[in-house]
């Protein structure tokens, strides 16, 4: 039976890429998307095109019955052996005095709630203690949590830091059940979610002198999803630049 790799938010940026990446190795790719069906029908079409297997699925990753179709619908295609919580969102900039209460929930649902209800999905359908296969999970963090995110997105901060101890946490939790779990923290990537200006402004500031490519995001994604990391558990790979 084919492998099948989810990834979550995958019809842009890093997750599109991760998906793209993850066909060549002979993943069969279920991707979602919230809101963008074109661009990810589009990402379907650039992996058959080239020969790979993929389907797009439409599904909020905050709400339990769109998880739970989700890991259906994948589940159709082979057996599930990965998964990618890419899915998140950063919201626009501003200090944590004036944000709202509604923005701070609408950000720890997506980013906190959507990697702890496809996580937990992929341990009971994963876990060899649950009759299953084992398999890897890659969650995607952020340089965020170190660097504090002040006067912009504190509050994308905290939630991306709830996101590095659930890795670490559930990776002591699992690993005796044929799962392994793991964190790759990006830091400035050339993505929609950093306009020019932002990028223009922060590029000073990273010792590589340059802000990366989702491609080199994927590639460590993919080595972590991969046999060639088959002791590495529980870690956060930061992917920054030096930054």
């Amino acid at each position: 039976m084919d492998k099948v790799l989810i990834v979550t938010g995958g019809s842009r940026g890093i997750g599109a890429a991760v998906a793209r990446g993850a066909a060549a190795p002979g993943w069969t790719v279920v991707l979602s998307y919230r809101t963008r069906a074109e661009r990810a029908e589009a990402v379907v079409r650039d992996i058959t095109t080239a020969g790979g297997h993929a389907v797009a699925v439409q599904a909020d990753v905050a709400r339990e019955d769109d998880v739970a179709r989700l890991f259906d619908t994948a589940a159709r295609h082979g057996r599930i052996a990965g998964l990618v919580n890419n899915a998140g969102i950063n919201g626009d900039p501003v200090r944590m005095a004036d944000l709202a209460p509604a923005d701070f929930s609408a950000m720890f649902a997506t980013n906190v709630t959507g990697v702890f209800l496809c996580a937990a999905e992929a341990v009971r359908r994963m876990s060899t203690a649950r009759g299953g296969a084992g398999g890897a999970i890659v969650n995607i963090g952020s340089v965020a949590v170190r660097l504090g995110a002040a006067g912009e997105r504190v509050h994308y901060a905290a939630s991306k830091a709830a996101v590095v101890a659930m890795t670490h946490g559930l990776a002591l939790e699992v690993a005796r059940e044929g799962i392994r779990v793991n964190c790759v923290s990006p830091g400035l990537f050339a993505t929609e979610m950093n306009p020019p200006e932002r990028v223009a402004r922060l590029t000073p500031a990273i010792p590589i002198g340059r802000v990366g490519a989702p491609d080199e995001l994927a590639n460590v994604v993919l080595f972590l999803l991969s046999d060639a990391a088959s002791y590495v558990l529980g870690a956060e790979v930061t992917v920054s630049g030096g930054r």
